[in-house]
């Protein structure tokens, strides 16, 4: 019952990673886009919206080692 339940938790930590990564791309490209065409640079907070993408894929990371931990057999 608890390996079900560890394994739920490192879904949701992929999932969850992957959702905050894509947020972080989408920022990484929405401030360097301004950059190549030479126009206006977006605020420093766009830039910080770029440090999500290694958090997502840290979580994601996270999530898949909980998974295969919990896929592990026990040690007797």
């Amino acid at each position: 019952m608890s390996s079900s339940t560890t394994t739920d938790r490192g879904d949701v930590l992929v999932k969850a990673g992957a959702v905050v990564f894509l947020i972080g791309a989408a920022a990484t490209l929405a401030t360097f886009v301004p950059l190549f065409l030479h126009l206006t640079p977006l605020p420093t907070a766009a830039y910080w919206v770029s440090m999500l993408m290694p958090l997502g894929l840290a979580l994601a990371l996270t999530g898949m080692f909980r998974e295969s931990r919990a896929k592990r057999p026990a040690k007797s």
